[in-house]
């Protein structure tokens, strides 16, 4: 699948990029693509524009997606942090969270709601996800380390921290750290059960509008796909967002146009419109 923009004009197709998140969105609930979601994507290509994967996941819980998709070119990953070029299998740009600064965050949201549990997501290209004690980990073909010592999270380099609450729901916990946090870390709720704590004013967004700048097309020329209050940002830079039938409500009240779900081509049937 190229990811190259062809130079000059996008021919009949009014975008030069097409941004997906993954899960919930390209991914049906199998973990695969549709053959109808690949052609219309594979036409997308044809047609001159670039089509890049933009994801929560950091690169090591990426590549296996990519490898299978054929996909040679630049994806955004870890909320952001990273941009990866599949083809080279190289990690070209990286942020990580201060970690002094994510750990009093956390103390701070603890003495107002109580103990969290944790997990963490190293940097690289090989970077492991390292699961505390109680941390419920979500069913899933993702590899995880699991730790007896919360400390040994801490020891090396993080793109970000996932957070859960003994009582309250993704929603609440997001809010909680918001409000208690906020001026220290961000905070973004990626899908059910999932809660993570990033670097201040890190984004899809920011990631995409690196890679973006990269294959030389701007905002203006973007149409995002998403379903999670973290594509919210990326919903913000681009041209036009699409959310997914599934889509989380937050996303879908920002959203310019609302599609079918992950699981019927929701992609796909916005893409052949605009193909004609």
């Amino acid at each position: 699948m190229s990811v190259s923009p062809a130079p000059g004009s996008a021919g009949a197709f009014p975008y030069k990029l097409v941004a997906t998140d993954l899960d919930g969105t390209l991914l049906r609930h199998d973990g695969t693509v549709s053959g109808r979601t690949r052609e219309a994507l594979a036409a997308v290509t044809a047609a001159g524009a670039a089509h890049i994967i933009v994801t929560g996941r950091a690169v090591p819980w990426t590549r296996h997606v990519l490898d299978d998709l054929g996909y040679d070119g630049l994806a955004v990953c870890g909320q952001g942090a990273q941009v990866y070029h599949a083809g080279e299998h190289k990690l070209l740009t990286s942020v990580t969270l201060d970690r002094q600064l994510a750990r009093l965050a956390l103390a701070k949201v603890e003495a107002e709601i109580g103990p969290l549990a944790l997990a963490a997501s190293r940097d690289g290209l090989d970077g492991q996800v390292l699961v505390g004690p109680g941390y419920r980990v979500l069913e899933g073909p993702l590899p995880v380390l699991l730790v007896d010592d919360e400390a040994e999270m801490w020891a090396a380099p993080l793109n970000k921290v996932y957070i859960q609450h003994p009582e309250l729901d993704d929603d609440a916990l997001a809010r909680a750290v918001r409000a208690t946090a906020g001026g220290l870390v961000d905070v973004v709720m990626a899908g059910a059960g999932v809660v993570e704590i990033l670097p201040l004013g890190l984004s899809k967004a920011t990631g995409l509008s690196l890679a973006a700048r990269r294959l030389g097309v701007t905002a203006a020329d973007t149409i995002a796909f998403g379903d999670m209050p973290n594509d919210i940002p990326m919903f913000r830079w681009a041209r036009h967002g699409v959310a997914m039938a599934n889509a989380h409500e937050e996303l879908r009240c920002v959203a310019d146009e609302v599609t079918a779900s992950n699981e019927d081509d929701g992609i796909a049937v916005v893409l052949e419109k605009l193909l004609g």
